[in-house]
């Protein structure tokens, strides 16, 4: 059995998402961030409020130590190395992590540059984003085109995320009801400040850019299925255009699922603070296993799982 691990992005926060997991040894990175970046990490995991973890740059710190974390305790449990394994916008960060294509502290530091980039992106160019359900993606993308929004999630047949202005954005929902769906339809709003994943970004990776082209990328220990172009990456090299172009292009997860099964998952492990991807999976391709952790009781389940 071919084991996929995978790491949602900005949504799947919770508040106190790290209090069970304090017993185990992998909690100590939430103090060795705070250590990295010189400010008090560990509150956001144990204490910050929903609307803290909201903000960009607070959310994206604590989403990846938090994983870093759940990754390491999974390492220690499980019965043998992936295969391969990817991450949703953010999140493949921590797919960089687990493929040792960054250490630790390395990875953290790009990812606070990225936090507080995209958060002053976000406050140059206001915008947010939808949710587009039972449509295809390419009704989605000429809608988008005909309005000036974009589109900046591809997560799964029949849902679509699209970003933009607000004014774009309420233009979207009036195009696409008169666009005829899969079956039933719905566009919503997703609550983030911002539009993620567009041109929107763009200044986000003036900064951030620098800070790629400086640190030290590894060859990967195993595949890790880039958001930009949906293809299997083990060269460390690829990686500081990659996450520039991330910033300000769609996330391809559902030919990214189909990735993960080309090289060789059988199953998909989702580590993170709430399940959201495994449901994206199953939405995509219904023979891939779905396990999620997101306590440590379900890390002992599904470690022992997969070890039969």
């Amino acid at each position: 059995m071919g084991t996929a691990l995978i790491f949602p992005g900005q949504g799947s926060q919770r508040e106190q998402m790290a209090q069970p997991w304090r017993v185990e040894p992998s909690f100590a990175r939430w103090e060795e961030a705070s250590d990295v970046l010189g400010w008090d990490v560990t509150r956001l995991g144990l204490e910050a409020s929903a609307d803290e973890l909201r903000e960009p740059a607070a959310c994206q710190v604590a989403l990846f130590v938090h994983a870093a974390v759940l990754l390491e305790a999974w390492q220690a449990r499980a019965p043998g190395p992936p295969v391969v394994t990817a991450g949703h916008s953010l999140g493949e960060y921590d797919s960089l992590l687990a493929a040792g294509v960054l250490p630790f502290a390395d990875a953290l530091r790009l990812v606070d540059v990225r936090a507080r980039a995209t958060q002053a992106a976000a406050q140059e160019h206001p915008g947010g984003m939808v949710a587009c359900l039972g449509y295809e993606v390419d009704d989605v993308a000429q809608a988008c085109d005909e309005v000036g929004a974009f589109v900046a999630n591809d997560n799964a047949p029949g849902q679509v995320v699209a970003a933009g202005p607000h004014e774009a954005l309420a233009a979207l929902k009036e195009r696409l009801g008169r666009v005829e769906g899969t079956g039933r339809t719905k566009v919503m709003d997703i609550a983030v400040g911002a539009a993620y994943h567009s041109p929107h970004m763009a200044p986000a990776v003036d900064e951030l850019g620098p800070a790629l082209d400086s640190a030290r990328f590894s060859d990967a220990t195993l595949p890790v299925v880039a958001n930009v172009d949906a293809r299997a990456h083990t060269a460390g090299g690829d990686w500081p255009a990659l996450l520039r172009e991330q910033v300000t292009t769609p996330v391809r997860w559902r030919e990214s699922v189909a990735a993960l099964a080309e090289a060789g998952a059988t199953e998909v492990v989702e580590l993170g603070a709430s399940a959201v991807l495994t449901g994206l999976v199953k939405r995509t391709d219904r023979s891939l296993g779905r396990r999620t952790v997101t306590t440590p009781e379900e890390l002992d389940a599904s470690a022992q799982e997969v070890a039969r």
